[in-house]
């Protein structure tokens, strides 16, 4: 049907004159207000349907001062982690009938960062969100508006906006603690790049398991959360001949790990036990199953659009704090240590103690 006002493109007008009701009706019904009785609201919602009418936005912006939508920051949507959390963030928007639109900084430094944040503000966002893992992304907060609601998600904790988190370090403190119970003598790491805040908590709770458990700290390896930077530390760690157990603070590096380990025919989990952390939708599928630190990003996108809406609603940012907790997946990648090779763990801890 094209539009009575000549535009086209079906309108308010043509959906009301279609259900039989007014554009006042129609309106309620799209905005989800009270008021409408069951039967009228079919009724507008299959002339909807039939019409393929979609909001004009601009339009809506222009009337109510208000864009209805909402951006995101991201500086790398190609890991798992941040994709998955900017899903969860447009899930919880589109249940919030809002509409999201994301800048990619094109690289890491805070020129890029605020670069991104400038150009949703020139969209007239009523709010952003910051898919902001790195250490230094604080400083690019000075680029926005001080009245313009801002939600971080696993930003730096010091900064003076709404933070939503995972519970980075409990979470690598149970995958670590996991090995241990298994009868691991100490446990390795593949850490991700410093620069990432969920890598250095992911290292922080894995040192604390070791330290709380009185066992030997090995010196930590690093990877850039890449297979290929997983495949390198694990052709490292294949060649340490009492190594029995390894946590990687990723998965994706979890699996260059198991690589190397089947390279240098070192067995998962006869031989190696490995966890990793994000749960990422193959990690079932490896070779050994993968155990691993789930962590729920639509919790997090949940929390994340509830804080930026309290925001628009209530004024200033009041540096909120939620932390989201993790979840371990347990699989038969990680078992007991192999027999022979526990004994040589006991002797060489007897023989450190005998030189003590």
């Amino acid at each position: 049907m094209p539009s009575k006002l000549g535009s086209g493109r079906p309108g308010m007008m043509d959906v009301a004159l279609l259900a039989g009701v007014s554009h006042q009706t129609v309106s309620r019904v799209i905005n989800m207000q009270s008021g409408v009785k069951a039967t009228t609201r079919i009724r507008v919602q299959a002339a909807i349907e039939e019409l393929g009418y979609r909001r004009n936005h601009a339009a809506r912006t222009l009337a109510t001062g208000r864009s209805q939508t909402l951006g995101v920051v991201m500086l790398n949507s190609t890991l798992y982690g941040p994709a998955s959390t900017l899903y969860g963030i447009e899930q919880a928007a589109l249940s919030a009938r809002y509409l999201v639109t994301v800048a990619s900084a094109r690289s890491k430094d805070r020129s890029a960062v605020q670069e991104a944040i400038g150009r949703l503000v020139d969209q007239a966002v009523e709010g952003i969100v910051m898919i902001a893992p790195l250490v230094s992304v604080g400083e690019a907060l000075a680029a926005l508006p001080t009245d313009l609601p801002v939600v971080m998600i696993e930003g730096d904790l010091r900064t003076d906006v709404d933070v939503v988190t995972v519970d980075q370090t409990a979470g690598a403190k149970a995958a670590t603690q996991h090995l241990l119970d298994c009868g691991h003598a100490t446990v390795w790491h593949v850490a991700g790049p410093a620069e990432w805040v969920e890598a250095r908590q992911r290292t922080a709770g894995w040192h604390a398991a070791l330290e709380e458990a009185g066992a030997d700290i090995p010196p930590p390896l690093s990877g850039d959360w890449s297979a290929r930077s997983g495949f390198a530390a694990g052709r490292a760690l294949a060649r340490i001949p009492d190594l029995s157990a390894v946590f990687v603070a990723n998965d994706s590096m979890a699996l260059g790990v198991m690589r190397a380990m089947y390279d240098a025919n070192r067995r998962v989990p006869a031989d190696v036990s490995i966890v990793g952390f994000d749960d990422i939708p193959e990690a079932a599928y490896f070779t050994a199953p993968l155990t691993t630190v789930r962590q729920d990003f639509d919790e997090v996108g949940r929390s994340a659009l509830a804080l930026l809406v309290d925001q628009m609603r209530s004024g200033p940012r009041a540096s909120k704090r939620i932390v989201v907790t993790t979840t371990l997946a347990v699989r038969s990648s990680a078992g007991p240590p192999n027999a022979s090779r526990a004994t040589t763990n006991s002797a060489t801890k007897l023989a450190r103690s005998a030189e003590r």
